[in-house]
């Protein structure tokens, strides 16, 4: 008789990918920390995906003396798993590698799970771009936006908030755009000298993808905590189509009173200024009548992705304990990683 003993949580970024192998007790086995699975990163689209896939997955296995049968779930947060024809895309590549109880769905979703000790909830993804993902308490899951395109809202984002501020900077020097405190500091960072420069390297940048988006997003706040009108108005308008998408998102679920938003991602989590969350949270007030807990998540998001494959085994939620244990050990081996250990 086959004993299925263990589960697989994925996390695939467009960047990284992170593979771990957990008992059902919530012990850490095995870990692989690699590239991108993306199919959107690849010319030939899911033939790398499975194939990248399944390598990292069966040597996981092998050099744990185990195989497919001996796993009882996996879960799968998978970047470009934004519309059904990805996702069903998805499923074939992941039942192609022998799963046959599992979860697949944007990387968003894996915030829920990993912020939220009741399982469900909805994530705001705000990191080098932006994603809302919603589970309902009966489990039905939702994503709003995610596709990178102000078709669906994704004005928010590191990437789109770095081409703000040249926007504005652009706007003020050739279109009767007002005057910004964001000016002198972005033609420092670009290190541009004259205005008549500035669109071709800012331009070059963008398509070299060499801009650094980062400093740009902090010369926004920084300008925006002094009041410049130009930076308000770009964090404005992020904090309002932010609770557009979480509000619409919840709305389109059946959640009870109360709902746990989790606020995923480097502009989130690591942003110096209160002002974007605060807007945030006085938008969503203002369009519903939930009451709203919010969590930053601090915790890798490849632990949603245990978490959701041990609760897809169990056919319940994770105990508290077994939680704490997988946390505790996804944030031991994700600091190793940071460490080059």
């Amino acid at each position: 008789m086959i004993n299925k003993n263990y589960i697989v949580g994925v996390d695939g970024g467009n960047s990284k990918t992170d593979y771990f192998l957990f008992d059902l007790q919530g012990n850490f086995v095995d870990h692989i920390h690699t590239g991108t699975c993306s199919h959107e990163q690849f010319p030939d689209a899911y033939t790398s995906t499975f194939r990248i896939m399944n390598e990292n997955i069966q040597h996981l296995l092998t050099r744990n003396q185990l195989s497919m049968n001996d796993i009882a779930a996996g879960a799968f947060g998978l970047a470009g798993a934004d519309i059904r024809s990805q996702k069903e895309n998805l499923c074939n590549v992941i039942e192609r590698i022998g799963f046959t109880h599992y979860a697949v769905d944007n990387d968003s979703f894996l915030g829920v799970k990993a912020g939220s000790e009741k399982g469900f909830g909805i994530c705001s993804i705000n990191g080098s771009g932006s994603s809302t993902g919603g589970i309902s308490p009966s489990g039905i899951r939702l994503q709003v936006g995610g596709v990178g395109s102000e078709l669906s809202g994704d004005e928010a984002g590191g990437f789109f908030l770095a081409r703000k501020v040249l926007r504005a900077v652009y706007d003020f020097f050739y279109r009767m755009g007002p005057e910004t405190q964001m000016t002198e500091p972005v033609m420092e960072l670009l290190q541009v000298s004259s205005k008549e420069l500035f669109i071709e390297n800012a331009l070059n940048g963008m398509l070299g993808r060499t801009l650094p988006h980062t400093k740009l997003v902090q010369i926004m706040f920084a300008a925006a905590n002094v009041g410049d009108s130009v930076a308000l108005h770009i964090l404005d308008n992020t904090a309002k189509q932010l609770a557009y998408s979480t509000v619409g998102c919840m709305h389109n679920l059946d959640f009870g009173h109360e709902v746990d938003i989790i606020l995923a991602g480097s502009v989130w989590v690591k942003a110096e200024s209160p002002l974007l969350l605060q807007n945030y949270k006085n938008y969503i007030a203002k369009l519903t009548n939930h009451h709203c807990n919010y969590i930053l998540l601090q915790v890798p998001p490849a632990t949603g992705a245990v978490l959701w494959a041990l609760e897809l085994a169990y056919g319940r939620p994770v105990n508290p304990d077994t939680r704490s244990k997988v946390i505790d050990a996804v944030e031991f081996i994700q600091k190793l990683e940071s460490n080059g250990l």
